[in-house]
């Protein structure tokens, strides 16, 4: 039975700025702009392995994705854009797991709170009561189907952010 690995990231820290823009149109400020490098280096000294990066439409989530893509070696095969992660909730991203091709065994995606926080701790019940900006969870199920894990227990969760004072990511499970 193949495992499956879902790497959920939190867009980094926006910037509020000009506040005639549209929240979807937001840039990253400048701590965003150092987290995003900073935690891209992180994944990929775990070794990260990723088959596709997602990202939300939103420019802070995608500007976030690419900063871990430039990071991520190998880079991964794909990078796109799903407009459904915009603020996406419980429930889209567990049919976003679920449409999620059987033949990638390893998805990172991008988004935003509060649907990553309330996805860890109301489904999958880990520890978290808040996924900051930039934040970072490293998850594994096993099962042969995206379709089977999205609501199952992740068999290892670690859990990573800019402000982590040990710099090393937290085993959750």
């Amino acid at each position: 039975m193949a495992d499956k690995h879902l790497i959920l990231v939190r867009h980094a820290k926006s910037s509020w700025t000009d506040p005639r823009l549209p929240d979807h149109d937001r840039p990253l400020n400048a701590r965003g702009m150092r987290n995003a490098p900073l935690m891209g280096a992180r994944a990929q000294a775990l070794g990260i392995l990723a088959d596709a990066l997602i990202t939300s439409s939103a420019l802070r989530a995608r500007t976030t994705a690419e900063h871990f893509w430039d990071a991520l070696d190998p880079t991964p095969a794909k990078l796109r854009v799903e407009s459904d992660l915009y603020h996406a909730d419980v429930a889209t991203w567990l049919a976003f797991m679920e449409s999620l091709p059987d033949t990638w065994s390893s998805v990172m995606a991008f988004g935003h709170n509060p649907g990553l926080t309330k996805l860890a701790a109301d489904v999958w019940n880990l520890p978290v009561n808040n996924v900051p900006t930039c934040g970072v969870l490293w998850l594994t199920f096993t099962g042969p189907t995206w379709k089977k894990t999205a609501t199952r227990q992740p068999v290892t969760a670690l859990f990573d952010y800019p402000k982590n004072p040990s710099n090393l990511a937290e085993a959750l499970r």
